[in-house]
Parts: C-alpha cells; structure tokens; sequence
C-alpha cells in the first residue's frame, strides 16, 4: 500500500489499470496499454494491478467490475471509468493532465 501511495503522488499523470488475469476485456485492453505508453512515453506512467493479487487495494478504490481505469496525480483520483477504453480516448484523458 505504501508503494501504490508513493507511485500516485507523482506529479506526472499515473494511470492505473485494476485488471485480472481470467478476464477477457482486460486482454483487450494490454495491447492498447502497450501502444498508449508508446505515444505517451515519460509525460505519464501506466500501472497494471491485478485485482486478485491486491485485493485490499481494489477494497479500497471500489473495484467492482474489471477492467477499471484511474488516472491520478500528486496523490489525488482524477479519473475512472470502467470497461476497454481505446488509445485515443486514453491519450486524450491523458494529456488533460501533463
């Protein structure tokens, strides 16, 4: 918990995608992770939690269904939505925040 607090005062944008391994949209959504980091390089950093591996961090954010996205900046949610997002959307959600 310490480490996921540190990683999301970040002054750059963080975005955390809350995922499991048995999900399907949340395969989906790797190669667009993937390619958005591509585009983005070091303006944002792009975290990958599994769900079943931190469940009390996925109590404590209220992650319902899966996938579930949330960007954060110095330390404060500034975004979430749920389900496969595309690379654009992301990006533009993004750059709101650089």
């Amino acid at each position: 918990m310490d480490k996921f607090d540190d990683i999301i005062k970040s002054e750059k944008p963080v975005l955390i995608d809350f995922f499991a391994t048995w999900c399907g949209p949340c395969k989906m959504m790797h190669p667009v992770l993937e390619e958005l980091h591509d585009k983005v390089g070091e303006r944002a950093r792009i975290i990958k939690i599994d769900i079943d591996k931190n469940q009390e961090l996925s109590a404590i954010y209220n992650v319902r269904s899966v996938p579930t996205l949330m960007i954060f900046q110095n330390g404060e949610l500034k975004w979430r939505t749920s389900g496969v997002q595309s690379v654009q959307a992301l990006e533009q959600e993004l750059e709101k925040y650089y």
